[in-house]
């Protein structure tokens, strides 16, 4: 969505202010190398505030504020081409990882033939509340899947992946969505923006600038979903739009997304999501997504090697290698 709101820009000829934007994000899809880091800016006490400031009947528990408070996720890709004109046989690699407070959380990375995956099923057992198996649980008929619970790598060929996922599709998953949709739904989104959004422009320090772009969250959203409401046909099984009548209840706030450039480069976009909750004033809840180069996509040495025909089916761990490539 922010990112719409970036392509958006251009089309509005006058803001230039938005232009600048625009810009920046045509250059991030212009380089081979990139990525994006994506967490809140808050303490967990101010996590445990805006939970109680929100009627949640029951206190957000501790281990939990803290989880989100110190989560991060960060995704670098690699490729032989600009990204912008990069398809799938051109990406030299591609990682993902989830971090908790206490390290890496979960973590797979897609380079050459192999998917890899490692998890800390203990450090996510601990950090939620919630008991995790381990590896004497596992049943001698997925002896293989030990390495997983035990945190080690593993991994398994990605036409296997592929085929599973279009096995799971073809069985009642749902399909993904068609370019040429994707591309109307970029469309009516890009004319919302551009018609309820305004932009403006301020210089910060160390020679950055930021662009901030306002609109109140409601009409943003209700127009969004008018300009949708004609495409749902064409949307994935169970992929239902909101009614007018879920959106009444929406913040009717304005809502800020500032993008903080430096020498034209698009380095950062944040947005204060305590606005749109009912929060002390004074209270902030930044959520931040930060550009920077890409990190370590290279395979992991000693990975083991899961057998391609324990992926699909109902295999203990089929469904976290399968869900990997949705990243």
């Amino acid at each position: 969505m922010l990112l719409a709101t970036a392509a958006a820009c251009g089309t509005v000829q006058n803001l230039t202010a938005g232009q600048k934007v625009d810009q920046a994000v045509d250059r991030l899809g212009e380089q081979k190398s990139l990525a994006f880091e994506l967490d809140l800016d808050a303490d967990s006490d101010a996590l445990t505030a805006l939970a109680g400031e929100a009627g949640s009947e029951e206190e957000l528990p501790p281990e939990f504020a803290k989880l989100l408070a110190g989560l991060r996720v960060e995704v670098s890709v690699k490729s032989k081409k600009p990204l912008a004109d990069s398809g799938e046989k051109d990406l030299v690699g591609m990682s993902a990882r989830v971090e908790g407070p206490e390290g890496v959380l979960v973590e797979y990375r897609v380079v050459g033939d192999f998917t890899y995956y490692r998890a800390d099923f203990k450090a996510m057992g601990e950090t939620m509340g919630v008991p995790m198996p381990t590896a004497d649980q596992i049943p001698e008929s997925e002896k293989e899947f030990r390495k997983v619970l035990e945190g080690e790598w593993v991994k398994v060929d990605t036409s296997a992946l592929e085929k599973a996922q279009k096995s799971e599709s073809s069985s009642g998953g749902a399909d993904g969505i068609d370019a040429k949709t994707q591309q109307k739904i970029i469309d009516a989104v890009r004319g919302v923006i551009a018609h309820e959004v305004t932009f403006s422009a301020k210089d910060g320090s160390d020679g950055t600038e930021h662009v901030i772009a306002q609109g109140n969250f409601r009409d943003l959203l209700t127009g969004v979903l008018d300009k949708l409401g004609p495409l749902e046909g064409d949307l994935p099984p169970g992929a239902e739009l909101p009614t007018a009548k879920d959106l009444k209840d929406a913040p009717n706030k304005k809502v800020a997304v500032d993008f903080t450039l430096k020498n034209g480069d698009l380095t950062q976009v944040e947005v204060d999501l305590a606005v749109l909750a009912d929060a002390p004033k004074g209270t902030r809840l930044p959520l931040v997504l930060k550009f920077t180069d890409a990190g370590d996509v290279s395979a992991p040495s000693g990975a083991t090697e899961i057998p391609t025909g324990m992926v699909p089916g109902d295999s203990l761990f089929s469904g976290g290698l399968l869900g990997g490539g949705e990243f």
